[in-house]
């Protein structure tokens, strides 16, 4: 990202120089797929590719906002004093919602802002630009209003955004996952005690390469909401004759009982994903901490396959990657990330092999597809900073 060109775009829109500058990353999961509404352990890290924001103070209670990603919007302007939701002013509402929720908790926000916005996360890739906007907002604010904001805060207020203001019924992992950023290293975080814990990411000789179809997730919120009340149905029934609170709560050596009390093939395959994936993300920190990278790969492979048979979001072009990913050399293993039905997959691939990668499983997907793929490779970066 070329600093100095958004400090004079920002410049030119708004006929003033801006005070300071902010980032705030994207995030991949590299397992522990559609089990964080489950109770389960999830495994992020935040990416170097994210949303940048540069911002002025205004001496009224007016936000003057702009996006280099959709410059044909214009400049979008509300008040501190009218920040319910209004469909018109489009991707400014997760803004809205920030500065909403900030005010309800107490913080003092006297005072409007300029804030020209730029993120270089693919639209709809499924790396999570709503929750970095989100939390871009929140460092934004704690900044230049010197507010007290916790990160824990900062990922539940995003959360809350995303939920009751904006009204997508998602969970914790993005919020967390960016706002607890570390440089080379995972978060295991229990969306159920939301307890986390930093994992070293040390894969030397080896990179995580993102795979982005260039479909975007049409299907992934429908089918989401659909395996969310899979889920519950399933937990209903287990709750007569298991004492849980969440489907991850339950040992995988209980399926078999489990299988014969949902009595629904279906919202077992649900269930059966779920506890599995659970145990893989247990593994996968323990194989990252042993520095064993062949069984983390492997665990990568058992995870899509689970979401691909199991779970059932993964779709042709997720699965057509995976599978280009796995017959090429120098991978460790390979899985989609995010809701599914398009988005991204990940690859664990040595670096000597990253060109010829990337080479092979373009012109495989290209072929099977009809569309090329985009690849980015990744790098484990910190949670939101300010950068000028």
């Amino acid at each position: 990202m070329d600093l100095s060109f958004f400090q004079e775009k920002f410049t030119a829109v708004f006929e003033t120089r801006p005070k300071a500058s902010f980032f705030a990353p994207g995030r991949v999961n590299l397992i522990g797929e559609h089990i964080d509404y489950n109770g389960g352990l999830v495994f992020p890290c935040a990416i170097t590719l994210g949303t940048y924001g540069s911002v002025s103070k205004r001496s009224d209670k007016l936000f003057r906002v702009y996006s280099l990603n959709f410059e044909s919007l214009g400049i979008i302007e509300f008040s501190l004093d009218d920040l319910a939701y209004n469909s018109a002013h489009n991707w400014c509402n997760y803004l809205k919602g920030v500065l909403k929720y900030l005010l309800a908790a107490g913080h003092t926000i006297d005072s409007g802002l300029n804030i020209a916005i730029f993120g270089n996360i693919p639209n709809g890739s499924g790396l999570s630009s709503s929750a970095s906007l989100e939390i871009l907002m929140c460092k934004i604010c704690t900044d230049i209003y010197d507010l007290n904001l916790s990160s824990v805060e900062a990922a539940l207020l995003g959360k809350k955004v995303e939920n009751e203001y904006i009204g997508v019924n998602s969970g914790i992992m993005d919020q967390f996952a960016i706002a607890l950023g570390k440089e080379e290293h995972a978060l295991l975080l229990d969306c159920n005690t939301q307890k986390y814990q930093h994992i070293p990411f040390q894969i030397e000789g080896y990179s995580i390469v993102i795979m982005n179809t260039n479909k975007r997730r049409e299907l992934a919120d429908s089918k989401y909401n659909e395996r969310r009340s899979e889920c519950e149905s399933a937990l209903l029934k287990l709750k007569k004759s298991f004492n849980i609170q969440a489907l991850c709560d339950l040992k995988e050596e209980n399926l078999d009982e489990a299988a014969a009390i949902i009595n629904h093939p279906t919202e077992f395959k649900r269930v059966k994903h779920t506890i599995t994936e659970n145990t893989r993300v247990i593994a996968a920190t323990k194989a990252l901490e042993a520095r064993d990278l062949i069984t983390f790969g492997k665990l990568l492979n058992a995870s899509h396959l689970s979401l691909k048979d199991d779970y059932e979001v993964t779709g042709r072009e997720l699965d057509t990657l995976a599978q280009a990913a796995w017959n090429t050399e120098g991978v460790l293993g390979a899985r989609m990330t995010g809701a599914g039905f398009g988005g991204c997959a990940i690859a664990l691939v040595a670096d000597e092999n990253v060109e010829i990668f990337i080479e092979k499983v373009n012109a495989a997907y290209t072929k099977e597809i009809g569309y090329e793929a985009s690849f980015y490779i990744a790098s484990i970066g910190n949670g939101p900073k300010q950068i000028h």
